[in-house]
């Protein structure tokens, strides 16, 4: 097990179990979450004898970067090698400047939960190559902490200060490769750790959950204590255009999916997020308009439009300009809260697994 799937009480109880004085947990934590360590060796204050207990007991795992790509916007695309070669990706996203021109020090990380998928959602790279395996609890953290890694390292290099342990990452979003929701439990074990203020310290309401639509699972999570934030990757507002490009709506169709965030809304009476990529000649017509409007305004969902990102392989298309614009003024015109993504990594093959995608057929073909 890796040291870094263990709770602030599990490792309190063992090390109680072992003789150490409670402090000593809280010195490991800062080398993992603060610090962010690689190596045992490098937890100087800690003594030998536990350290040794410690490398006994436990692993400490780091994943590698093995290729990056960065957009002219600034948005940061990592691919990582774990540990058994799997590859996953990460997305590093700045926040628009503010009103006034400023930068934003607001950055999101978009986050994997799965090597591939399988759920096959057509127009996704994600699950071209099929579902290998869910991600456990640590490697789910590793990217948070990776990235801060890499940003650290390139501080240094430009001769940048910074502040020790300080984070870089602000807000999560739960939507890179994989379906989060499939892979449950690892991923609100990771999430505990890094919403808790002895591990990543990210507040939970900056912690957004994407699903595909696993319905029981949405009702779980609105009974999970944490402050969560939940959105859909909803794509077609009627069942015949989502059950056209997500097989998902078969088993859980728009009822129960809607029943299922009603539920949420309930229990947590937060705001739901539709995510809706706007594909070309599928689902980017007035026609889907309105239904899209009326579930939007029964489930005060806010709609985030994302104009499609292109996969190699797959026929679908982005919208012309013009016409991701008039979708989005027919949405506001129906009073609903809506935005539309301008370009983010457009130029870097920002959309899920297409990085990974690549870069396994390119290795196949060595």
């Amino acid at each position: 097990m890796d040291i870094k799937s263990r709770t602030l009480e599990e490792l309190e109880a063992e090390f109680a179990a072992w003789g150490q004085p409670a402090y000593r947990v809280g010195q490991l934590l800062q080398w993992l979450y603060v610090q962010r360590v690689t190596q045992w060796e490098a937890m100087s204050n800690l003594p030998k004898a536990l350290l040794a207990r410690l490398r006994a007991q436990y692993e400490l795992k780091s994943i590698e970067l093995i290729r990056k790509q960065g957009s002219h916007d600034t948005t940061q695309k990592f691919l990582w090698r774990l540990s058994d070669h799997s590859l996953i990706e990460s997305v590093l996203i700045p926040a628009n400047p503010t009103l006034y021109g400023e930068a934003s020090d607001r950055r999101t990380l978009c986050v994997s939960t799965q090597v591939g998928c399988a759920y096959g959602c057509r127009f996704c790279a994600s699950g071209l190559e099929g579902w290998k395996r869910n991600l456990e609890p640590e490697e789910i953290i590793e990217q948070i902490l990776a990235v801060e890694r890499w940003h650290q390292q390139q501080a240094n290099q430009e001769d940048t200060t910074i502040a020790g342990g300080q984070r870089l990452i602000s807000n999560l979003v739960i939507m890179g490769m994989g379906e989060p929701l499939a892979n449950y439990d690892n991923l609100l074990k990771a999430l505990k750790i890094l919403n808790a203020p002895w591990g990543g310290g990210i507040g939970a309401r900056k912690i957004t959950v994407s699903t595909s639509g696993l319905a029981p699972q949405i009702r779980k999570l609105a009974d999970e204590p944490q402050q969560f934030r939940l959105a859909i990757s909803l794509h077609g507002a009627t069942d015949e255009t989502r059950g056209k490009i997500m097989p998902i709506n078969r088993k859980y169709p728009l009822r129960e999916l809607t029943a299922a965030c009603e539920y949420y809304q309930q229990k947590r009476g937060r705001m739901i997020t539709f995510e809706y990529i706007l594909i070309a000649g599928v689902n980017d017509g007035l026609d889907q308009v309105e239904p899209l409007a009326a579930l939007a305004r029964r489930l005060n969902a806010k709609v985030n439009l994302i104009p499609y990102n292109a996969v190699e392989g797959l026929p679908w298309k982005r919208p012309e300009q013009n016409v991701q614009e008039t979708f989005l003024a027919a949405l506001e015109a129906k009073g609903i809260a809506a935005t539309l993504r301008r370009e983010k990594g457009h130029d870097i093959d920002a959309a899920c697994g297409q990085l990974r995608l690549k870069t396994e057929r390119e290795l196949a073909a060595r």
